[in-house]
């Protein structure tokens, strides 16, 4: 595996308007809150997935602080993606006070 710490990584601010954002959390954090336009795919089940993330551009990765993101990360980039660790993930997201959404039809928020 490569070393994690030369894996490309960005704050909430730096992710470019527009840009692919793949959020790995689980079904219940999705559900809670999530950012309008996200990708999701949990971790728990990228390897079987690995096909429905973009190939060839810069693809934000995030999770509720930066482990699971960083561990996803570090596998799509052994498989020619390219990842970039969001840090701080949805946590650094909500403090940033940028929107989410909800699938509960309640507000949304970050679990």
């Amino acid at each position: 595996m490569d070393n994690v710490n030369n894996l490309p990584s960005a704050t909430v601010d730096e992710i470019p308007a527009g840009a692919p954002i793949l959020d790995v959390r689980e079904q219940d954090e999705w559900d809670a809150g999530h950012i309008d336009g996200a990708q999701h795919l949990p971790l728990s089940q990228l390897a079987e997935r690995t096909d429905e993330v973009p190939l060839d551009q810069d693809v934000y990765v995030i999770c509720r602080s930066g482990g699971r993101s960083l561990r996803a990360t570090a596998y799509l980039a052994q498989y020619g993606y390219d990842p970039v660790n969001v840090v701080g993930g949805m946590g650094a997201w909500a403090d940033a006070e940028k929107p989410i959404v909800s699938e509960t039809g309640e507000t949304a928020r970050v679990l």
